[in-house]
């Protein structure tokens, strides 16, 4: 199935070759655009799918999606494993009730972070930051795919446990195996994300 999801993510457009700014500042030759999966409900199902699968051994009570893409992502888990989900807000609300954390919940509960990918961490750590401040429990947290550059280590760093369904070393090596990289870029993609580590 990890083979079918690459492959869904390169025939959708999802998968792009420049240079792009990353969120940690990295100037990137590769970049995964997984916020048009919403587009490809299949897609989205079997991304669902697996990431329940992987999942089902972990101690948890909630979902929590994380803004933008690793909402619909989490929304679909929480539809297929029938698990309740909350998220959190980017910006505080300014009106109604103000809240930053969207459901129903309660101090204690324990949850699983479902977020779309991780580069080097540190926008996951100021999500679970906030969310153990309103007295959620945060242990683990999972995303479709690793940029493997120091993300895992990070997190590792600070406690938390990563789960990932897909390295980008895997989404070169299937782009490489289906001649849609030549052995050129590929090498250089490779030396790129070891640079970055």
């Amino acid at each position: 199935m990890k083979n079918k999801i690459i492959d869904q993510l390169i025939s959708v457009g999802a998968v792009k070759f420049g240079e792009f700014t990353l969120k940690s500042g990295i100037i990137s030759p590769i970049y995964i655009d997984l916020r048009i999966i919403v587009s490809f409900p299949d897609l989205l199902r079997n991304i669902a799918g697996v990431l329940v699968e992987s999942t089902k051994e972990l101690d948890y009570q909630i979902i929590a999606g994380v803004p933008y893409t690793g909402i619909p992502i989490a929304t679909a888990v929480s539809l297929l494993n029938n698990m309740p989900m909350i998220y959190n807000r980017k910006e505080k609300k300014t009106y109604g009730t103000g809240k930053q954390i969207e459901g129903l919940w309660k101090r204690g509960d324990k949850i699983l972070v479902i977020d779309d990918l991780i580069t080097n961490g540190e926008s996951k750590l100021e999500v679970f930051d906030l969310f153990q401040q309103s007295g959620l429990v945060v242990h683990d947290a999972v995303v479709l795919i690793d940029r493997e550059q120091g993300g895992q280590q990070r997190l590792e760093q600070e406690g938390y446990e990563l789960h990932s369904l897909i390295s980008v070393f895997e989404i070169i090596d299937r782009l490489r195996s289906l001649n849609q990289i030549d052995e050129k870029r590929y090498n250089e993609l490779n030396e790129f994300i070891n640079q970055t580590r």
